[in-house]
């Protein structure tokens, strides 16, 4: 990629800096509301700052081997792995599949602190 003026650089720059920003504040969310979620279901709760270890014990709540962690690499099987993963992950909490749907897998920021934070008692999932 070439640049022809200065204004092209501080497009770019300007853009991924505010994104840059967002990206952090949403990642430190959800490990906040995923440290409660994995001291809920008896793992330590500093885990879930581990950027991929955080995903291999959410397979390992939602009753899946961690192995099953791999089928996120493949491209349409990864999207419908993690809307299954975020629907047991759901059921473990006593949650409905919707609730998992919308809020564990669309909006997980909101899902893990309802989870995290509220009522729910966790039963690992058959």
């Amino acid at each position: 990629m070439t640049f022809t003026s200065i204004t092209d650089q501080a497009d770019l720059s300007g853009l991924s800096t505010t994104g840059t920003i967002f990206g952090i504040i949403v990642y430190v969310l959800i490990a906040i509301a995923l440290w409660r979620v994995f001291s809920k279901a008896g793992w330590p709760g500093i885990l879930a700052i581990i950027p991929i270890v955080n995903v291999f014990v959410l397979v390992k709540i939602a009753g899946y081997s961690a192995w099953m962690t791999l089928l996120y690499i493949i491209p349409i099987v990864g999207w419908i792995f993690s809307i299954v993963v975020a629907v047991r992950v759901g059921r473990g909490f006593g949650k409905g599949g919707a609730f998992s749907f919308f809020l564990l897998w669309l909006i997980p920021v909101i899902g893990y602190f309802i989870i995290g934070y509220g009522r729910a008692t966790y039963t690992k999932p058959v």
